[in-house]
């Protein structure tokens, strides 16, 4: 018994070291902490130019196989904007990929209504207020510049406190269908301009065709004042 256990003793630190030596050579998973911080920086690169600060959470349920050099994707058709899978990629010899889940709240402000808007009405200053909040919870038409509502009037009847889709909202008709309107060329120096027949309606800084008095077709943008301004 004795011969056994000075022979154990005596080759127990070569086992070990070989037992070591092995398990060194072998590829260690993915640190969590690696593997988050790669998807937080992409989506952050992501949100960079969107309104809001952006607040990015990312769930990793398992560890993932050892990579040098770790690649984040988002998969075709998917935006940084709320729950959306990222996908990680790891080149090399043996090439693999896998999808994580993460968050995008954009805590930003917004406009609504602050009170009711009847339909047709032009939007005012006091028409309007702005709130603050997770911009990926609302409609992505959410309007959260007041220089988007410039010349615009509701489409429809909005309720008071509802936020301000642009799908709500139509910019005013300036020129009607078969009205005479004044078209305006101007240049270094100059400005002219012609009467014509408009060939449809148009509203502030929206394209409109019309036929002068001569029957030339003109095509320009609408302005404030209703006429049409000639391309330069």
């Amino acid at each position: 018994m004795m011969d056994k256990n000075r022979f154990f003793l005596r080759f127990l630190p070569v086992a070990l070291t070989a037992a070591l030596g092995a398990g060194a050579s072998l590829a260690t998973p993915q640190e969590g902490n690696d593997a988050r911080s790669v998807v937080e920086q992409f989506l952050k690169t992501q949100t960079a130019g969107l309104p809001g600060q952006a607040r990015i959470r990312v769930t990793l349920r398992s560890a993932l196989p050892a990579c040098e050099a770790l690649e984040a994707f988002l998969p075709n058709g998917a935006s940084a904007w709320g729950r959306v899978s990222v996908g990680l990629r790891c080149p090399g010899e043996r090439p693999w990929t896998r999808y994580v889940q993460a968050h995008v709240a954009l805590e930003g402000r917004y406009l609504v209504a602050a009170r009711a808007i009847e339909a047709g009405r032009p939007l005012g200053a006091g028409d309007v207020a702005a709130r603050t909040g997770d911009l990926t919870a609302l409609p992505k038409s959410i309007v959260v510049d007041p220089a988007e509502l410039e010349g615009m009037v509701a489409a429809n009847r909005i309720a008071p406190g509802a936020p301000l889709r642009r799908e709500q909202l139509r910019g005013t008709v300036v020129i009607q269908q078969g009205q005479t309107v004044q078209v305006v060329a101007e240049g270094a120096g100059f400005t002219v301009s012609t009467e014509a027949r408009a060939l449809n309606r148009a509203e502030i800084g929206a394209t409109v065709q019309a036929k002068t008095r001569d029957g030339r077709l003109v095509s320009g943008v609408a302005d404030e004042e209703g006429q049409i301004r000639l391309a330069q």
